[in-house]
C-alpha cells in the first residue's frame, strides 16, 4: 500500500479541521478511482477520508461526489 498523505484520523479529529490542497484530494481521488489496494482496508481508509473532508470542505470534493455514493441493493 502506498504512503497516504492524508488518513482519516487526520480528516475526522476533534481538533480544528486541516485544510486540505486540491491536491491531496485529487491523490485521493485517485487511488479510489485505480482501486489497486491489497486489503479493502486501505480503500475504506480512503472512502472514510474523502467522506469527512467532504464536510469540511465540500468544494474540494465535488468533483470526486461519484465516489461517496452508496449504491442500493435493489434485491
Amino acid at each position: 500500500m502506498t504512503s497516504h498523505s492524508i488518513s482519516p484520523s487526520q480528516a475526522e479529529s476533534s481538533a480544528p479541521p486541516r485544510r486540505y490542497t486540491e491536491a491531496e484530494v485529487a491523490e485521493l481521488a485517485e487511488r479510489l478511482e485505480r482501486d489497486e489496494y491489497t486489503s479493502v482496508f486501505g480503500c475504506l481508509e480512503d472512502w472514510h477520508a474523502l467522506k469527512a473532508i467532504s464536510f469540511q470542505q465540500p468544494e474540494l470534493v465535488v468533483p470526486y461526489v461519484h465516489l461517496l455514493e452508496l449504491e442500493v441493493d435493489e434485491d
